[in-house]
């Protein structure tokens, strides 16, 4: 998005790290995965107007609404549970790309 170049910078630092870091730490048997949420219904989200939200759900492609937490926190069991993911960042955004 326009205006969002550190917000940007930050966020591909930690993509970046992912693979590495994995791949440092292998030896000692830690797994590294990043989640890479979407919009999600969270406390700061609830402070916005409801007609902002119910704008920001409409963005997702599908389903069309904010994630829930429990979708989250299904993902992290999922990918705990699975000793085969390790460096890998996982998008969580109903395929939302934020337009500029």
């Amino acid at each position: 998005q326009v205006g969002q170049a550190a917000y940007a910078a930050s966020k591909g630092g930690i993509v970046a790290m992912t693979l590495p870091i994995a791949r440092d730490l292998a030896p000692l048997g830690i797994r590294v995965v990043t989640i890479a949420p979407g919009l999600f219904s969270t406390p700061l989200l609830a402070g916005l107007p409801e007609k902002v939200r119910n704008f920001l759900g409409q963005q997702v492609p599908f389903p069309s609404r904010l994630g829930h937490p429990a979708e989250y926190a299904h993902l992290v069991q999922a990918l705990a549970e699975n000793p085969m993911v390790n460096g890998e960042v996982v998008r969580l955004d109903g395929a939302l790309r934020m337009q500029p």
